[in-house]
């Protein structure tokens, strides 16, 4: 069963698509929206981007279709999440099946040429695809990518650790008895996530749209219970050795405070030639959120290089 698109009030009207639909992926159905359609039927290389999770939806990263000025950008839903299908079958939720989804677009839409833009598990999604489906690929953002699991907790693990005393107290705590569904758990996460997921209070509506439309589900079965514990089959995930693989442009961003962090994402650049790392300073893992103007500015840049390469 899909969530049909509904009124989403000033979302609505600050981003209308130009065109919806649905497009048959392993499992069921994704669901897509293209903005700028015009430059895709002038034949103008399209951006696709893929968003993070796992159990996420489009609405978080649409600062990005004010790129459809110049390109046709088309967002889409992963099966069980946003407006796609809903089978919510855990048999689904690997990444190699979500990683699938993104050749079954590209057949669907015709997009023999194209821009992948991935954000945090989009990421892993992208470098998945890259390496099992590198032709026709111009171009690749990995915004706060989601690369290698054991990395991203060492990072988020020495995160958790400059938390004030009294909020690790409370995790530890919580943790201990497992009693990790208590108001008292998820508001200690909150100040964690406030440090490094998203640092704008109150939250966006784009991001509280994904909120509202999340599968907490799946994120908890592939990847577990928070942002720095992973317990799900992507405990062990690491995509180090794909990146030797990339051949195409590529461009890194993540924010100082990110949770893929500077660190991480300078040592991934290094295995892909020629690629380039841009770090926003007083920035979490939502950078485009925090900072529309300066992302997309810099996305912008690198589209323009592709342009004129």
């Amino acid at each position: 069963m899909a969530l049909m698109p509904t009124m989403l009030g000033d979302l609505d009207r600050r981003y209308p698509p130009d065109r919806t639909g649905h497009v048959a992926v392993r499992g069921g159905r994704a669901w897509y929206r293209i903005d700028g359609a015009r430059h895709l039927e002038a034949g103008r290389t399209p951006v696709l981007v893929v968003h993070g999770g796992p159990g996420l939806s489009h609405f978080y990263l649409l600062t990005l279709a004010a790129l459809a000025d110049r390109w046709p950008v088309i967002f889409y839903d992963q099966l069980d999440c946003g407006f796609a299908d809903r089978p919510n079958l855990p048999a689904n939720w690997t990444v190699e099946r979500f990683a699938t989804e993104v050749a079954s677009v590209r057949q669907a839409l015709g997009l023999t040429r194209v821009i992948l833009i991935g954000h945090s598990f989009g990421g892993s999604l992208v470098i998945e695809h890259v390496a099992a489906h590198g032709q026709g690929i111009v171009g690749l953002v990995l915004a706060s990518p989601l690369i290698s699991t054991p990395r991203w907790i060492a990072d988020n693990t020495a995160h958790r650790d400059a938390l004030p005393e009294d909020v690790k107290a409370t995790l530890a705590a919580h943790e201990a008895a497992g009693t990790t569904d208590s108001k008292e758990y998820h508001a200690a996460v909150m100040v964690f996530m406030r440090r490094h997921f998203c640092q704008l209070k109150p939250s966006p509506d784009e991001l509280k749209q994904s909120y509202a439309t999340f599968n907490a589900r799946l994120y908890d079965t592939l990847w577990g219970p928070t942002e720095f514990c992973a317990t799900g089959p992507m405990r062990t995930y690491d995509a180090s050795a794909l990146l030797g693989r990339i051949r195409t442009p590529t461009l890194f961003l993540c924010g100082r405070l990110d949770e893929s962090t500077p660190e991480a994402n300078r040592t991934y650049a290094a295995q892909v030639p020629g690629a380039r790392l841009v770090v926003f300073e007083d920035a979490s893992h939502c950078v485009s959120l925090e900072q529309p103007d300066a992302f997309l500015s810099t996305v912008l840049e690198f589209l323009t290089g592709l342009d004129a390469a």
